[in-house]
């Protein structure tokens, strides 16, 4: 059940990345960002309503609202590196940057939590680094090299934020009920975000004018259906966070088809040697996981 659940959060974050990159292309990343956390508040704002009414306590209290809330700087930081690495890369190249995450959990989880690698897992890790460099290979091909172009350098920072918020979760989801976990990780989203943008329009550090599109809203719709489906996974008896991880970067392929079949972006033969090691390792690493 918890690996067809990571499946279906996978195609839902592939549509994720492609709603993300229709809105941001064009517009003011931040504001894009700030409305999608408003939205997503919104949807799960009955969970937050019925916790305040049953007395608020089902995070334990102060210290657990601050341990969401660390949370929600964690996956903010990994939100807008990677918004607007995607605004100035094309899917081709963030999508399979950011299918590595599985790759830097799975070293975090060697690191933090003492568990042993096989030869497997190390074979996948392998190839996800292998890919990192054929990444590299083909952005410098397109203008994009890794010494100088922060767009680049970005979409690698996102990745990362993205794997110390997937290891932040393993220990979060031991104590938290996954529902209370997503619907106050949303506000507090909000609340940063609401308040970051203020500072910077006030500032005048983000005048890049916002148009409204309708692919907006559907970010938040997407990557709530994601989180939902891959806490409820999380949460359930046996279900292992690398296997999780792993499936869900398969979301990379939706994002790679729009790429280059509806946005026609280039080198795809390159892309797809890539994305083909990257696929690889990460079977590897799913195997050597069970």
């Amino acid at each position: 059940m918890w690996v067809l659940l990571a499946v279906a959060s996978a195609l839902c974050l592939g549509f994720y990345d492609v709603f993300k990159k229709l809105s941001v292309t064009a517009n003011n990343v931040l504001t894009v960002l700030l409305l999608n956390t408003l939205f997503g508040t919104l949807l799960m704002s009955p969970v937050i309503v019925t916790d305040i009414a049953g007395g608020g306590n089902g995070l334990g209290g102060l210290t657990g609202h601050l341990l969401i809330a660390l949370k929600s700087a964690i996956v903010l930081s990994s939100w807008v590196l990677g918004y607007f690495s995607i605004k100035h890369l094309p899917l081709t190249i963030t999508g399979p940057i950011n299918a590595t995450r599985p790759v830097l959990v799975l070293i975090g989880a060697l690191l933090l939590f003492g568990e042993r690698l096989n030869a497997m897992q190390w074979g996948g890790i392998l190839l996800g680094f292998v890919s990192l460099y054929l990444v590299s290979r083909i952005g410098k091909k397109e203008g994009h090299s890794i010494v100088h172009d922060r767009w680049l350098w970005m979409g690698i920072g996102a990745m990362v934020m993205g794997a110390v918020s997937g290891l932040y979760d393993k220990w979060l989801l031991q104590v938290y009920e996954p529902l209370q976990v997503q619907a106050w990780h949303s506000l507090y989203q909000l609340v940063i975000m609401g308040a970051t943008v203020f500072i910077l329009k006030k500032t005048g550090h983000d005048s890049t004018p916002f148009r409204w599109k309708w692919t907006i809203p559907c970010i938040a719709i997407f990557l709530t259906v994601a989180d939902m489906a891959y806490f409820y996974a999380l949460s359930l008896d046996g279900s292992m966070i690398s296997v999780v991880s792993m499936v869900r970067r398969g979301s990379v392929i939706v994002s790679f088809l729009f790429g280059a079949f509806v946005l026609h972006e280039k080198n795809l033969r390159l892309k797809l040697i890539d994305l083909s090691v990257l696929l690889a390792g990460l079977i590897l690493l799913v195997i050597g996981s069970r």
